[in-house]
């Protein structure tokens, strides 16, 4: 191998493909990236078995096909502290591969190509297009209230459904649930849901830029796949079947709530400061015009806060967890939202108001 290829050429699909490179891992090759000349173009490929992205870039120069891989960070790191401008020589010779910049020299360890994992080949069974802003928007819209390190394995990942013309993403903890959905320009007809896991959904969301450009995706029977002009991502799907979750969307609410979302998310952020840290639970007092916002800890120490609300009715006093109802009112765009309530023992449903396309709940807490 033997290329010459700008800094800012090289750097970019490098930082695309790090993040599904993991740096300690067993195997060390994982750790590594595959450089693949193949017909003038430059492929890197970074993967954990888990997840693979592949970024792409065409040489200027010809060159022959060849490919090797490199220590992921090193290379990362080389590139980054590099100045801008720079133009970089890459050099394979046995074992090693010369990078030259300039005056500086760096000689890494290479590693064989033919032992670089790569996941299992497969075709789409379903594909459909939509942009990069929309498919960002839903993920965006969700993607916080996807469980941790969750024993219900199938929680810690991310629910993505179609059904005909619409797409939907479904995120929940068991304590909360958040959905979005879009209307798709055409109809997949066909219906299929599949669980993305975390780290396959943080990478989407990380990847993918908030404009107007189309991206394909592929469902497979255990894979998704993502194809963008700048890169493709492979991620393996979760194996589980995710909570029906339309039976827990609280029905029957008739307590309406509208308020100023800024005023109701300062408010809530400023008595979040003395509540307990463990439990983060705050109170709601409902009455007339007005909602009252109360937290203490064990230190005795007190926050209280008075919104004016768009409220008529019966006087109502539930707790939530203060940091669930942040994440709804910081993800909402809106300029105001509505809680819809029952009683103190039933989940709340928070909506922005005029906006259609994405719906919470969050459960109720004991104080």
């Amino acid at each position: 191998m033997q290329i010459t290829i700008s800094r800012e050429q090289f750097l970019k699909p490098l930082i695309q493909v790090s993040g599904a490179i993991e740096r300690k891992h067993t195997l060390p090759i994982l750790s590594n990236v595959l450089l693949e000349i193949k017909d003038g173009t430059l492929a890197m490929t970074g993967t954990d078995l888990e997840i693979e992205l592949v970024a792409t870039v065409q040489l200027e120069q010809p060159c022959g096909d060849a490919k090797v891989t490199l220590p992921a960070k090193k290379l990362l790191d080389i590139c980054k502290s590099l100045p801008d401008g720079s133009e970089l020589k890459l050099e394979s010779q046995e074992h090693q591969l010369l990078l030259t910049s300039g005056k500086s020299r760096f000689s890494l360890t290479t590693l064989a190509a033919e032992d670089f994992p790569n996941l299992e080949q497969w075709d789409g069974e379903i594909e459909f297009q939509c942009t990069r802003l929309e498919l960002r928007k839903l993920l965006e819209s969700t993607h916080f209230s996807m469980a941790n390190q969750d024993v219900r394995y199938y929680l810690n990942g991310m629910s993505f459904e179609v059904d005909g013309n619409e797409i939907k993403t479904v995120a929940t903890d068991g304590h909360r649930l958040a959905i979005a959905q879009k209307t798709l320009s055409s109809s997949v007809n066909t219906q299929r849901q599949l669980i993305i896991p975390r780290k396959g959904v943080q990478e989407i969301m990380r990847l993918l830029a908030a404009d107007d450009e189309s991206v394909t995706i592929q469902f497979g029977a255990n894979h998704v796949r993502l194809i963008d002009t700048e890169f493709t991502f492979t991620s393996k799907l979760v194996d589980g079947r995710f909570p029906d979750y339309r039976r827990v969307l609280p029905r029957g609410g008739d307590k309406l709530v509208n308020a100023n979302r800024e005023w109701l998310r300062s408010a809530f952020q400023r008595v979040s400061i003395l509540s307990n840290e463990k439990f983060r639970g705050v109170r709601l007092n409902l009455s007339n015009g007005v909602l009252k916002i109360s937290a203490n800890n064990p230190e005795q120490e007190q926050a209280e806060e008075v919104v004016e609300v768009g409220y008529q009715g019966d006087d109502l006093e539930i707790g939530f967890n203060v940091s669930y109802v942040l994440d709804v009112l910081n993800t909402l765009k809106t300029e105001d939202v509505q809680f819809t309530l029952l009683d103190s023992n039933s989940s709340a449903l928070i909506e922005g108001v005029g906006d259609e396309e994405a719906t919470y709940v969050v459960m109720p807490m004991r104080l």
